[in-house]
């Protein structure tokens, strides 16, 4: 997990280092990443000090390469200002950023039916859409907004909006509309803890509870993301970690 980790922790430093403006600079050092990647997979390990312990759990677990591809395309996607324009586009953009890390996870977890991998997709999705709503206000002010354009054409809350802080009803009942759809995929994903491993149950467990917990203050507190930020305080963090313990 913690060589899983070091890869993913450095595919989003590149697109947030200092400099970071530089947005051609940003592509070739992740173009040069990319490369390393190729070579660390092939069993050819660069100098990097991530990839030796990297290659021994990509090889140990049996993870399908693809997967740090579709990592690598996710964070490029972010590198520009982006309008999603419908659910389909925000579902495959949730895949690459999210619902992959679930797909590697599960193989570190360990797993015997194959609907683990469905399950786990479906969950990352959740987990996505989750940071999403709480970071409405913030991706907007960097010109990235995730909810469907689609969506917010129905409920005609404009794009201006996301940025002023102004939540009214018709915003409250498109984060509502989009909450309710976030609910459907932690559903979805229920069983998903059956079919892990059960030495690995307790850490997927404590894991979408902190992340229902936080869907659950967003909806608390009237989807009030464009004049707070909603978190999950650590005393709550704790408190899950503690009944995963006798899980």
């Amino acid at each position: 997990m913690c060589a899983i980790y070091a890869f993913m922790r450095h595919c989003d430093d590149l697109s947030d280092a200092p400099g970071s403006s530089d947005k051609t600079g940003v592509r070739q050092s992740i173009a040069e990443w990319r490369l390393e990647l190729d070579s660390a997979l092939a069993g050819d390990v660069p100098t990097n000090p991530i990839w030796p312990a990297f290659h021994n759990t990509v090889q140990r677990y049996s993870i399908p390469h693809r997967f740090f591809h579709e990592m690598i395309d996710g964070i490029t996607s972010d590198l520009d200002p982006r309008q999603i324009q419908t659910f389909e586009e925000l579902y495959r953009y949730c895949y690459q950023v999210a619902s992959v890390v679930g797909l590697v996870i599960v193989h570190i977890f360990g797993f015997e039916s194959v609907k683990a991998l469905l399950l786990a997709e479906k969950c990352g999705v959740a987990f996505q859409l989750t940071n999403i709503l709480r970071d409405v206000r913030e991706d907007a002010e960097l010109g990235r907004v995730y909810l469907p354009y689609e969506d917010l054409e129905m409920f005609s809350v404009p794009f201006d909006q996301l940025r002023s802080g102004k939540e009214d009803n018709a915003f409250r009942d498109l984060m509502r509309f989009e909450a309710a759809r976030t609910r459907a995929y932690y559903r979805e994903s229920a069983s998903l803890g059956n079919l892990v491993a059960p030495k690995s149950r307790r850490s997927l467990w404590a894991l979408r509870s902190i992340y229902l917990n936080l869907l659950s203050r967003i909806e608390k507190a009237n989807y009030a993301v464009l004049s707070r930020r909603i978190n999950v305080p650590a005393r709550t963090k704790i408190a899950i970690l503690l009944r995963a313990s006798v899980y």
